[in-house]
């Protein structure tokens, strides 16, 4: 195995899921790119350009309603990829998305990705697989956002996003927070100093570290049980920083633009 598909199968679990010939395949069509913090990589009823698969970087996908705020619906890190409207029959993206926290990953046309999955049933039950636990995160969001409180929602939210970093400490503020959740910014600062007190969590200006997850997982609604079923998200698996790696060469290094 050479060291570009090496590098792909550490920094990308979906595409880890692949066999290697199949990744093989994928190479010459996959670019190394930076995605820098509140990059949209696509707005709600554009037709995708690009498709991306997070290694170190994660990304909301978000839904505006008319007044301008935008909530987010999903979260995608280095277990999938961002633009699954690609490869389901090319429609409009449903929902828009926005690079959350930082990083690198991999970027492919939606022209190629289509071609891909057309190409290999092997390859399209994959990213179908992955889709189904993304649709399940949608749908479990929706009924969360609607059924329980405040501090069940950030609890969630915070627990989903540290699964996608790399550590337990998450650069992000509370305002941001409530943004994403379509809450308050205060509401979210009393639930945060509630679990600080209860010794869950440490904050300050702009950083949260999760100190008690097992305290914070009994914290949270089931919602977030549900998210992270391993069969539901059949390929996450943990993470660490080794397991980020920087672009091969063998790659072309691009800086990232709107998709």
């Amino acid at each position: 195995m050479n060291h570009a598909t090496t590098c792909i199968r550490k920094t990308n679990l979906l595409l880890s899921a692949l066999e290697p010939a199949e990744r093989q395949r994928l190479e010459a069509d996959l670019q190394w790119v930076e995605l820098p913090r509140d990059l949209m990589l696509y707005q709600a009823g554009c037709k995708l350009r690009h498709v991306h698969f997070p290694a170190s970087a994660i990304v909301s996908l978000v839904s505006a309603v008319d007044d301008g705020t935008a909530t987010e619906v999903a979260v995608v890190g280095n277990e999938g990829v961002v633009g699954v409207c690609a490869f389901l029959g090319g429609g409009p993206a449903l929902s828009s998305a926005v690079v959350q926290r930082a990083g690198h990953g991999w970027r492919m046309s939606a022209e190629s990705i289509a071609q891909h999955t057309q190409r290999s049933a092997d390859v399209m039950q994959i990213f179908l697989r992955y889709t189904q636990s993304l649709f399940n995160q949608l749908t479990q969001t929706s009924a969360c956002n609607r059924h329980h409180g405040l501090e069940q929602l950030l609890c969630r939210w915070l627990l989903l996003h540290i699964d996608r970093a790399a550590g337990d400490e998450l650069t992000v503020t509370h305002e941001r927070i409530a943004g994403m959740l379509g809450v308050r910014r205060e509401g979210v600062t009393e639930a945060a100093i509630r679990l600080q007190k209860d010794g869950l969590i440490r904050y300050s200006r702009g950083r949260i570290a999760i100190s008690n997850r097992t305290g914070l997982e009994k914290r949270c609604c089931e919602c977030y049980a549900v998210m992270r079923k391993p069969d539901d998200r059949p390929s996450m698996a943990p993470r660490s920083p080794s397991t980020v790696s920087p672009a091969p060469s063998a790659f072309r290094t691009v800086g990232s633009t709107a998709a």
